[in-house]
């Protein structure tokens, strides 16, 4: 006997659920089954698939019956299985069970779950294979909520649930969230007997896995016979992976090394665990264990390197993947993508691009929105437009991201006028699209504009405004000057505004040098997030743009006394296929003296230009000469100077930065793409700079 724990306290929490346990109590005893269920016999396990029974089978003798069934399952598009159910109703087959399953199943393995439901609706016999077809339909479409209630009607309609029953419907339930439902299932399984049949005990463990319930979820396995055990690899594999959804690592190491056999789902379930939590040398090293590799192998190492940020390692083995000969899946490239896009790899995008034409890989609804946002990223614009052009299926993701493409990279009009493209094809806007419209706004001036989307968001699309919206409109007020605008709406906000927001206006007081109004946000920020090294940094160049040197110093102590430490600055930047990383002040490349030698020529020959190192953006008052050699160790400075002395003359310079660039790098890049002849793309936490001829593309309205 299970000793899972006793379900009746839980029958009191609602109304529903004492219903339902009046449903199972009434379907419970064998001499109550109706004539409803009594004419079928106990189904195998692959009657779900054609809802045979005895009667059906003598039926399935028909050749007629026969020839349907075949039509029915070859086909490929609802509308053909629209005309093979017509030709069945004008035959007067529609009491036919088996064809009536089929239709049901076919149907919702297209996709066309309210043809299904009108099939279901319409048949007068409903038994346990019509039930068992509709219910795993609408869980493999994830209609979880109307997969339970037909489970419910089929408790009323006295149809007993049978082992291929209640797997699909523990996964609606776990789809739910629905705690108290699992319980009441899970009690109701033991009653029936089918507790020990190994699809509706993987499925068990799984619902608790999903519902974060792990200690029934083991109780669940623990008491699981050696056969289930033995038999199951998958049940070991759900387990394995809830443990590292959890966190509990060592439970799942202790799981995978007593499991009696192992799959490669087993290595690849257990190394994205690990790889979700964090612990990249374990999940490598297991991976360089593994006998055979599959795709999903590789796409687990891919994809969690470039979500753990260990981006250039994480395009290394997407190359070798390739190397040895397997085929990538969507998934795989869209995570190299992704990886190329977060550090501005143009030439590793280019390359997976070229293996798309090369092995006529049609691009889809994802792999054309990674191609259009790695494009974007990595600076070519143009290309990413090029790509979304020839997207023939393009969805919310694919226009989003060409706006925001677009909008970062400073062309107000050309996101405004994608927008209005994507209004008249039929796609209604969603808060993505309205965060790009604003960000577009807000770089270009477009105040009054800026203004309306967000009105529009509200009134025309019933779309609630997030954080990230409201911040949005006080950058954009902000940046124009509207400071007190600015602060009217951070203060009328219907939620209350978080350091971000403020923070926004905080750097609109800066370069303003509004210093009354950046003083009373700052006690904002530093009330928000103490530890934040952001309000203290940014309230220090405030007063040091101003020449208040005892403030700057004041706050200096503040920031030791509260162990505040600066986020370093980087910049990555691809040379020759190869990307590079530099921090600010960064001695320990192996071309460091090369490098900033290099740097000072280019300052030279910038002062010559009438350039003038802008001290005022050092942190704290020190002697100018000493302010100047912090200027000149800047991470993204590092890297122009590396990249002037290893591309040819002409080619264009990219640029990625973890921060936003500050105005003496912005204006020493203005100075050098005069000199060099050359297009500097500099993208910063913020935006797209585009350096060229001495000019910056966002007309110095940064």
């Amino acid at each position: 006997m299970s000793k899972f724990p006793s379900t009746k306290p839980i029958l009191t929490i609602t109304v529903q659920m004492k219903s339902l346990r009046l449903l199972f109590e009434r379907n419970s005893s064998p001499a109550k089954t109706t004539s409803s269920s009594s004419k079928f016999k106990r189904p195998k396990p692959s009657s779900i698939s054609n809802g045979s029974d005895s009667s059906q089978s003598s039926s399935s003798q028909d050749p007629l019956k026969t020839h349907f069934s075949s039509l029915i399952k070859s086909t490929e598009t609802t509308l053909q299985l629209r005309q093979i159910h017509a030709q069945i109703l004008r035959r007067h087959l529609s009491s036919s069970a088996n064809l009536t399953t089929l239709l049901i199943s076919v149907s919702s393995s297209l996709k066309s779950i309210p043809y299904a439901l009108s099939i279901f609706n319409d048949s007068h016999h409903k038994s346990l294979f019509l039930f068992n077809a509709l219910i795993r339909g609408l869980t493999e479409n994830s209609h979880f909520q109307s997969s339970v209630s037909h489970f419910l009607l089929m408790l009323r309609h006295r149809v007993r649930p049978d082992k291929l029953t209640y797997p699909f419907v523990l996964k609606s339930v776990a789809g739910l969230g629905l705690r108290f439902l699992g319980l009441i299932l899970h009690g109701r399984i033991i009653k029936c007997g089918v507790e020990f049949d190994s699809f509706v005990r993987v499925s068990l463990v799984e619902m608790y896995v999903k519902l974060e319930e792990m200690g029934f979820a083991l109780q669940v396995f623990d008491e699981s016979p050696e056969r289930n055990k033995s038999e199951s690899i998958l049940l070991w594999n759900v387990l394995i992976n809830g443990c590292c959804k959890v966190g509990n690592l060592e439970k799942a190491m202790e799981l995978f090394e007593d499991m009696p056999e192992r799959n490669i789902g087993s290595w690849n379930s257990f190394i994205n665990g690990l790889m979700k939590n964090g612990d990249l040398n374990k999940a490598m090293q297991l991976f360089d264990e593994m006998k055979e590799k599959d795709v999903v192998s590789w796409t687990t190492i891919v994809n969690g390197l470039s979500q753990n940020g260990d981006h250039q390692k994480a395009l290394s083995m997407f190359f070798k993947m390739l190397e040895v000969g397997l085929r990538p899946n969507d998934l795989t490239l869209v995570s190299a993508l992704s990886a190329c896009a977060k550090i501005g790899a143009l030439e590793a995008g280019v390359r997976i691009h070229n293996y798309f034409v090369e092995n006529g890989l049609r691009l889809n609804k994802a792999t054309a929105a990674a191609l259009v946002d790695m494009y974007a990223k990595c600076g070519n614009i143009l290309s990413a437009s090029k790509v979304f052009e020839v997207t023939k299926e393009k969805d919310i993701r694919t226009w989003s991201v060409m706006i925001w493409g677009w909008a970062t990279h400073g062309f107000y009009g050309q996101a405004i006028r994608c927008f209005k493209k994507m209004m008249f094809s039929g796609i209604k806007p969603d808060a993505v699209v309205f965060l790009a419209l604003l960000t577009a706004c807000s770089h270009s001036g477009q105040v009054d504009l800026g203004l309306n989307f967000f009105d529009s968001m509200r009134f025309d699309y019933s779309i609630e405004p997030t954080m990230k919206h409201y911040t949005l409109v006080v950058d954009l007020l902000g940046r124009a000057g509207r400071l007190d605008e600015a602060m009217k709406f951070i203060q009328r906000m219907p939620i209350s505004p978080d350091f971000v927001a403020w923070g926004a206006l905080f750097c609109a007081c800066r370069a303003h040098k509004n210093i009354k109004m950046a003083e009373l946000v700052s006690e904002k920020l530093l009330r928000l997030e103490p530890k934040h090294p952001g309000s203290y940094v940014f309230l220090s160049n405030v007063y040091a743009a101003v020449g208040r040197w005892e403030d700057v110093e004041r706050v200096r102590m503040l920031m030791q006394n509260q162990a505040v430490g600066k986020d370093p600055g980087w910049s990555y930047i691809e040379v020759n296929g190869q990307v590079h990383s530099f921090v600010a002040g960064d001695h320990d490349h192996k071309r460091a003296r090369e490098i900033y030698l290099k740097l000072e020529e280019i300052v030279s020959g910038a002062r010559e230009q009438g350039y003038m190192p802008e001290t005022g953006w050092v942190l704290h008052n020190i002697e100018e000469e000493e302010k100047e050699d912090a200027l000149g160790s800047h991470s993204e400075k590092l890297a122009l100077a590396f990249a002037l002395m290893n591309t040819s003359p002409g080619t264009t310079i990219r640029i990625v930065k973890n921060l936003r660039i500050c105005g003496d790098c912005h204006s020493l890049m203005k100075c050098a793409s005069k000199m060099s002849q050359r297009e500097i793309i500099l993208r910063d936490i913020k935006r797209f700079h585009h350096f060229k001829y001495g000019v910056c593309s966002c007309g110095d309205y940064w």
